[in-house]
C-alpha cells in the first residue's frame, strides 16, 4: 500500500524554514512555533512580523561604538556622562548591557558583534577590527579593556587585539576572571580557582 504523502501550505513551509534562522532553533521547534502563531495566536505573529520588518527597516550599527541603534551616534556615546578615555571591548549587544548592568564602568564601548573563528571563515573584517583600530586611535582613548569571553575564541579575539594595539602604543587590560562574587571555593572549578590565584591583587 502507497504510503500518503501530507501535504503542507508553501507559506507554512516558508514561515518555518524562517524560523529555523533562530540560534538553538531545529525543524521541530520551527514547525512547533509556526503551528502555534498560526493556530493560537494569530495577532502575536501579525505584530512579530511588523515588529520584525520596522527593526529591519530603522535599526543601523551605531557609527562610533556599532552597537544597534536608530540614530547615526547611539544615545550611550553621545552621553556627556561617559569617560571618553575608556574603551570596553565586547563581542555582543548581550555582553555590553551585562557590563552596564554592573553599574561598574562609566567608559565607552566597542561592540565587535562576533569574534575571531577561522574554522566557521570569521577574520579581522568581519568583526570590524578596522573600525576598532581607528576608534582605539583617535587621539581620546587612553586605554582599551578587552572584555571578550573567556572561550577559545574569545581569548584569541583578545590576543589579536591586544597584540594590534600594543604595536601602535595604545594601552591595552583585560578583564580579571576568577571566583565569582558570593561564590564558595568548595563549589568552583578547578580551572577558575587557578586563574584566581594567577590573578590575584594586593590588598
Amino acid at each position: 500500500m502507497a504510503k500518503e504523502v501530507v501535504s503542507t501550505a508553501k507559506g507554512l513551509e516558508r514561515l518555518i524554514e524562517a524560523l529555523r534562522v533562530l540560534p538553538g532553533v531545529g525543524p521541530r521547534s520551527a514547525q512547533r512555533m509556526a503551528y502555534y502563531l498560526l493556530q493560537h495566536d494569530r495577532a502575536g505573529a501579525e505584530r512579530l512580523g511588523q515588529a520584525l520588518g520596522a527593526a529591519l527597516q530603522t535599526v543601523r550599527h551605531c557609527a562610533k561604538c556599532n552597537n544597534f541603534t536608530e540614530d547615526e551616534v547611539c544615545a550611550l556615546c553621545r552621553s556627556p556622562r561617559r569617560d571618553p578615555s575608556l574603551l570596553c571591548v565586547v563581542e555582543t549587544p548581550g555582553d555590553l548591557a551585562m557590563v552596564e548592568q554592573s553599574l561598574g564602568y562609566s567608559g565607552m564601548y566597542f561592540v565587535l558583534m562576533g569574534r575571531l573563528s577561522p574554522l566557521d571563515g570569521v577574520g579581522p573584517r568581519d568583526i570590524g577590527l578596522d573600525r576598532l583600530l581607528a576608534r582605539a586611535t583617535d587621539g581620546e582613548v587612553q586605554e582599551v579593556i578587552l572584555a571578550t569571553n573567556f572561550t577559545n575564541e574569545g581569548e584569541a579575539t583578545a590576543h589579536y587585539i591586544a597584540e594590534m594595539l600594543r604595536a601602535r602604543n595604545v594601552k591595552v587590560s583585560r578583564i580579571a576572571r576568577g571566583v565569582p562574587l558570593g561564590g564558595e571555593l568548595e563549589y568552583v572549578d578547578a580551572g577558575t580557582i587557578s586563574q584566581a590565584l594567577l590573578d590575584r591583587r594586593g590588598l
